[in-house]
């Protein structure tokens, strides 16, 4: 059975990634369960900030750095995790948790924490120019 313990992420421990995603239960069955969950979310959010785009490419990025991570991290793996396992992850993972965690792991990065703070959201859209101001002040996108 998948754990059902909430997370509460303590805002005052360690303000490294990794103990904010060790923070959040695994929602994935115990047997044949060969990596831990925070070790498959850290290589997924460094994948997706490397580029990746699916479960595919996060298994060749978990090929290509796997011995960079095991001497980074102390770990030793002698496989990589296959698409399939991030696919497994996704399926069972507590998102909506990790998505919390990760903000709280991000305003922790920030001296003070977010008070005060005026925000600025802008999507990949905004970036990139593809969103066309109208006469009316609303946005249309391309």
């Amino acid at each position: 059975m998948p754990e059902t313990v909430s997370a509460a992420v303590d805002l005052g421990a360690p303000d490294d990634l990794i103990s904010f995603l060790k923070a959040i239960p695994d929602g994935r069955y115990r047997r044949g369960v060969r990596y831990p969950q925070w070790f498959l979310l850290l290589v997924a959010v460094l994948g997706i900030l490397s580029g990746c785009r699916s479960s595919r490419d996060l298994e060749a990025f978990a090929k290509r750095h796997r011995e960079a991570l095991n001497q980074a991290l102390g770990l030793n793996f002698k496989r990589w995790p296959s698409d399939a396992t991030f696919l497994y992850l996704f399926n069972k993972a507590h998102l909506q948790e990790f998505g919390e965690v990760l903000q709280a792991w991000m305003i922790s990065q920030i001296p003070g924490g977010a008070e005060g703070l005026d925000q600025l959201v802008c999507d990949g859209k905004t970036l990139r120019g593809s969103a066309i101001e109208t006469e009316d002040g609303n946005h249309r996108f391309v």
